[in-house]
């Protein structure tokens, strides 16, 4: 019934914001840009000019700006960030959007749909090193193709007895004949 009321606007109305906007926000989304080709990457910057540019681009120092390598990828300009996924950032700190542990501006990893908080963190300790792994999987698996081999002469079968057919084929007549397995007369 509440939400009826909502719908015909009975009750006190409720006012509140929709989306916390902040103004500085604002005037940094409106100036990145209004189509596809504004958020596509540059040229590799090769002199210091453009490096400081491209620094300036993303928001980051130039001390901190490296570009990725010219290899063909043509991620340009693009800085290259560390590896940091969500699970390894700071849960206590006042995050812009804290759902995906991030602040406004911030650059994203060229392969920040790999390093999502809900997939893989390549900053995580194992329990276990990636040999002692291998040596368990070896282990176990060399173990279960040893036993096989070991038990191929020992067949495993669940013993049944033929078949009780009510017919049979004789082969001098070829024809059906009705076959008696069990018969009710007492033994003599």
């Amino acid at each position: 019934m509440a939400s009826l009321g909502k719908f015909l606007h009975f009750g006190p109305k409720i006012t509140r914001p929709l989306l916390h906007i902040r103004p500085q926000n604002v005037v940094l989304a409106a100036q990145a840009g209004y189509w596809n080709k504004d958020w596509a990457a540059g040229p590799v910057p090769k002199t210091p000019a453009e490096k400081a540019a491209a620094a300036k681009k993303y928001g980051l120092l130039e001390k901190d700006y490296e570009a990725y390598p010219d290899d063909g990828f043509g991620w340009g300009d693009y800085p290259k960030l560390p590896y940091v996924s969500g699970d390894s950032r700071d849960p206590y700190y006042d995050w812009d959007i804290p759902e995906l542990k991030r602040n406004f501006g911030e650059p994203l990893h060229i392969e920040a749909d790999i390093i999502g908080e809900d997939r893989w963190d390549p900053n995580f300790d194992y329990r276990y090193s990636l040999g002692e792994q291998l040596r368990w999987f070896v282990g176990l698996v060399g173990g279960l193709v040893v036993l096989y081999i070991l038990t191929m002469p020992y067949p495993n079968f669940t013993p049944t007895m033929q078949k009780e057919m009510p017919y049979k084929l004789n082969e001098e007549t070829r024809e059906w004949e009705l076959q008696k397995h069990y018969t009710f007369e007492p033994v003599e």
